[in-house]
Formats: C-alpha cells, structure tokens, sequence
C-alpha cells in the first residue's frame, strides 16, 4: 500500500521546496519507488528535483478529448484515455514525475475523470510513496481526481498573512471531506533566533499539530535562483537537516 503524502500552502511560503526536499530526503533513506506528483498549476517541482517535464497529464487529457471520436478498432475510449494516461509520466534515474498541468477546458469532463481517478489509484499502488504538490485551493483533491493524502502538510512561512493562509486551507480540507490521516502545520523561512512568539501562537491555535519549523536559508535561496536541483544540496545544509527529521515524522 502506498503512502501519499501532499503539500499545499500559498504561493512564495516555499510549499514546492519543501516538496522537493522531502522527496530527496525520502530517497536518501531508502523509500523507493517515489512519485512526484505536480498539482499545481504553476507547475516547477520536476524542475527542482532535475527532472525535464515535457507533457502533463492536463495536455494527454485533453489531447484524448479531441480524439475520442477516432478510437482505433478493438479498443475502447476508456483503453485509449489509459494509454494516453501513462504517456504523462516521466520517469527518472530516483523519481518518477507526474504533472497534473492544465485545469479541464469546455465540456463535459466526468467520464474522463471517473478513468482518471481509477488510473490515478491504481498508479499509486505502484510506488511506495507519492509527494504530491498542491495548490492552496486543492483543486485535484476536490474534485476527486487524485486520492486523499495520507499526510496533508500545509506550508507557511514566518509571517501573520502566511499562518492566515494556512488556516484557510486546514478549514477549505474540511469542508471538501480531503479525508487526509493527518494534517499538520510547517513553519518554513525560521529566523535563526526562533520563531516569534506572538506568531508560534497563532499557530498553535489552528488546531493542527506543527509537524516541523524550516530555517531561514542562503543555499535553498541561492539554489532556487540559480535553478539547480535539490539534489545538489551540500550535507551539512540546516535546511536538508530539518526535512530530513520531518520525512521520519511522515514517513
């Protein structure tokens, strides 16, 4: 049975890094096979895990929506929609990555969705864990085309509007019925005093645990401006390390 494990938080509070660090992190210690899953429409995890991604599962999708009507003799639509399914997937030396891409364009999308869902079941079975990368409005989750997690981790950075954010997406999971195991709280970009009380608080009043609190630092900076992969990441690296306990805590 595989672990899915999904990130969601709003833009800039560092949610993808986090992502992509605990997918290096969860490889380091041995869980593999990994799927990389890019849920958010501003898709960039394969690129900092040093994977090229030419084709999303958005484009596949809608690729099948104009060509539905010329399924080869002998195959079903739902065979053809399968196939083009697993052409998204791209597959790498440690990860394997998947790109949600595009939302759906006009018509009607629940046949497909209904194949997408059994498909992106049945692909989960194959991987140990799955790291998925949300958008705050968890868009793939709410209309069930990808599985619940079983660890919702939502990123804020050290700052009141980031903690609001958070907060929102804990109640929005509800309200969709996200079903996830646990939900939990990440405090990303920690100044090296600490965090500030007045803000620890605010956290603490979510009503989620706070599974991890992420320094503030240079080389995950300095990494992202330069596009290199988190793979690059030197030992040492207090960032890497403070992941690196929150993979154990979600693994």
């Amino acid at each position: 049975m595989s672990r899915v494990v999904a990130t969601a938080g709003k833009g800039g509070t560092g949610k993808t890094t986090t992502a992509a660090v605990l997918v290096r992190c969860l490889v380091e210690s041995g869980a593999r096979p990994i799927l990389a899953v890019d849920a958010d429409a501003n898709a960039n995890l394969g690129e900092m895990l040093g994977i090229r991604v030419d084709r999303t599962l958005g484009t596949m999708r809608e690729g099948f929506m104009e060509e539905r009507a010329q399924v080869p003799s002998g195959m079903t639509k739902e065979a053809l929609l399968e196939m083009r399914l697993a052409d998204a997937i791209v597959e790498g030396d440690e990860v394997d990555m998947l790109v949600m891409g595009r939302p759906e364009g006009t018509g009607c999308y629940c046949a497909v969705n209904n194949v997408l869902r059994a498909y992106m079941e049945k692909l989960a079975g194959n991987y140990q864990f799955v790291v998925m990368d949300n958008e705050a409005g968890l868009e793939h989750m709410s209309r069930r085309t990808t599985r619940s997690p079983d660890v919702l981790i939502v990123v804020s950075d050290h700052g009141r509007r980031g903690i609001e954010a958070a907060r929102r997406i804990h109640d929005l999971a509800r309200e969709i019925g996200v079903g996830a195991g646990t939900v939990g709280l990440v405090i990303n970009r920690v100044p090296p005093g600490g965090p500030d009380p007045r803000l620890e608080e605010m956290a603490q009043g979510l009503g989620m645990p706070i599974l991890a609190m992420l320094p503030e630092d240079a080389d995950i900076a300095r990494f992202d401006l330069e596009h290199r992969s988190v793979f690059e990441i030197p030992e040492g690296n207090p960032f890497l390390a403070a992941v690196r306990v929150l993979a154990a805590e979600v693994a």
